[in-house]
């Protein structure tokens, strides 16, 4: 998924994976991991201690009732589970939208977990990883009362994945694995009583309840990518392409309650469709759940604190303006989390544009870069903690003692800098660009810090700001662009699409990620030795030969140096005192807006 506002384009197609004033029945049964999680009865209302969240929950309570309100600068890709790669959109759509297999309602590690969501139980693979299946639950249904089936799932992982005309936001991890499918154009090509999924043979539906898949090559790890919202289930008579996000047809326990205002609002009222029977991970607590959408973050931030907002959909975390207030106002620092997320804060550091082409070159900016100073751009301890390699901690295989490019305090080596400078034949140095994005303040004090770096060994820079709804298009994610505009460096962020290794590092290392547009393998490394692990290691059924081959990977791009880490990123979040049921969520990296609830009405 995307990290916090990082849109991730979809990778090019390649043939194999390189890479109601009371609630509802279920929702005491669904806590009863929220209150075993925080032992027992939990806090008080509206007690707490800081940075709680990050591992306990906050406010456990079993209450239901009232409105959920959340407010967003900015707006959704789209609200449409199936067009969508922002990482609040993925958590937020649940409200609407149930997948096949969702994550663990739980903090810490635990919410990596995968556990069934509309699949009755795990899904069952043949031996060699290449045939999974996944049966449905009994019981399921639209909003309309309509049965969900088997093939509403296949129609909305077609409509998303394949064709010209496919939705365009998202992964499109669904064409590189299926099988059967080279020569199938997509729902939207067929012509009036066509069969929309005629061709369709990467997945069987053999009755109502049951989809298998057939994959191309064996893929261990293929579980995680059917917690995407590209399965959850679109009814085809409904379904409007693009526009199907104006009031998409819910299958969990809100729906909307007027279509979807983009930049202005989207509100959700119950389903009374929705059978909490069949639903083990949603509590669905408010009544009713409210988005104002064009905020500014700074008017956002004062309404949280004012408690006329409940959540930041967003999941980053307040502004710069109210972040040192949060942190060192001693009467609101109990309700603060500052919780290190999964997200990757760093440079892509161009292997093809010159003389960055060269690896000695690249090694001259990773010795020469100030992390102490990186870090401090960032926002200093409270905004994330230094990053040497390029997994999360949180990761399997996260090798966190991995520092190839040491220095006295984190301040940079500079001697070995201009050896290496030497070495790549720019003994004065060089110049390059770094691009940012110019609506992003940390962005940009970020390049001004590496600039400030490089300059002491003679690497001269000119930093140029691009905006953020088209940076990862068409400016960095734009081979030609970088390469026109001598984008050697530029600022940038990743999350991983699910917590492992492969979900975190192949679409920027690996070599067949990368594409004309949209690319988010922006450094362009093309390392055969990684491509070829990133191709061994989703036919790896143990889980500890995976982590340590991921391990490799890792280093193996460091020693590269196509990648300067800054910080594994830490926000500042609020959380009101009347917002039960708080805590970060591993595998969305913010809160777990399932979980959410309230006591004010």
């Amino acid at each position: 998924m995307s990290t916090h506002h990082v849109t991730r384009a979809a990778p090019r197609r390649r043939h194999a994976v390189r890479g109601r004033g009371t609630g509802p029945p279920a929702a005491a049964s669904a806590l009863v991991v929220l209150l075993a999680a925080c032992g027992g009865g939990g806090q008080a209302q509206g007690e707490g201690e800081f940075n709680e969240g990050e591992d306990s929950v906050v406010n456990a309570s079993d209450e239901a009732g009232g409105t959920l309100r959340y407010g967003l600068a900015a707006d959704f890709d789209s609200p449409d589970p199936g067009n969508t790669y922002y990482a609040f959109s993925w958590n937020f759509s649940r409200y609407y939208a149930r997948t096949l297999l969702t994550y663990e309602q739980e903090p810490g590690e635990a919410g990596t977990e995968l556990v069934p969501d509309m699949a009755e139980d795990m899904p069952e693979s043949n031996d060699d990883s290449t045939e999974w299946t996944v049966n449905l639950k009994e019981g399921l249904a639209f909003e309309d009362g309509s049965p969900i089936t088997a093939e509403d799932v296949k129609y909305a992982i077609a409509r998303s994945n394949f064709g010209d005309q496919a939705l365009p936001n998202g992964p499109k991890y669904f064409v590189d694995l299926l099988a059967d499918s080279d020569g199938y154009e997509g729902p939207y090509a067929a012509d009036g009583g066509d069969d929309p999924l005629e061709g369709f043979g990467g997945i069987e539906t053999p009755d109502d309840h049951t989809l298998v898949f057939h994959l191309d090559e064996p893929f261990s790890e293929f579980p995680y990518v059917l917690i995407q919202p590209q399965t959850a289930p679109v009814p085809a008579d409904a379904d409007e392409g693009e526009q199907y996000q104006n009031r998409v047809i819910s299958s969990g326990p809100y729906k909307f309650a007027e279509d979807y205002r983009p930049g202005v609002g989207l509100n959700l009222e119950r389903n009374e469709e929705w059978d909490a029977g069949t639903d083990d991970v949603r509590p669905a607590l408010p009544d009713r759940v409210e988005l104002e959408i064009g905020v500014e973050q700074n008017e956002i931030d004062q309404r949280l604190i004012n408690g006329d907002l409940d959540v930041d959909l967003a999941g980053v975390g307040v502004g710069p303006a109210m972040k040192g207030t949060l942190i060192t106002d001693e009467s609101r620092r109990p309700n603060v989390d500052n919780p290190q997320t999964s997200t990757l804060r760093y440079f892509n550091v161009n292997t093809v544009v010159e003389p960055l082409d060269d690896p000695a070159c690249r090694e001259a900016v990773m010795y020469a870069a100030d992390r102490d100073a990186l870090q401090r751009a960032w926002g200093g301890d409270t905004g994330g903690d230094i990053a040497t390699q390029v997994m999360p901690p949180s990761l399997p295989g996260s090798d966190q003692s991995i520092d190839l490019y040491p220095s006295e305090d984190d301040s940079g080596d500079l001697e070995t800098a201009r050896e290496k400078l030497e070495e790549c034949g720019e003994p004065d140095g060089f110049s390059t660009t770094i691009g940012t994005r110019s609506d992003r303040p940390t962005d940009v004090s970020s390049a001004e810090a590496l600039q400030q770096s490089l300059s002491r060994v003679g690497i001269e820079t000119e930093i140029q700001q691009y905006p953020s709804d088209s940076y990862t298009n068409t400016q960095a994610g734009s081979p030609d662009f970088v390469h026109d505009n001598d984008l050697g460096l530029t600022v940038y962020g990743w999350a991983p699409d699910w917590a492992s290794g492969y979900g975190f590092m192949s679409k920027i290392l690996d070599g067949d990620a990368i594409q004309e547009a949209g690319n988010s393998n922006i450094s362009e490394l093309d390392d055969p030795e990684i491509n070829v692990w990133f191709d061994e290691v989703q036919t790896l059924d143990d889980p500890d030969e995976r982590s340590s081959l991921y391990t490799q990977i890792d280093e193996r791009a460091m020693e590269q140096a196509a990648i300067l880490p800054m910080v594994f990123e830490r926000i500042v979040v609020y959380r009101p005192p009347h917002l039960t049921n708080v805590y970060y969520h591993a595998g969305y990296s913010m809160y777990d807006f399932m979980a959410l609830g309230t006591t004010r009405e």
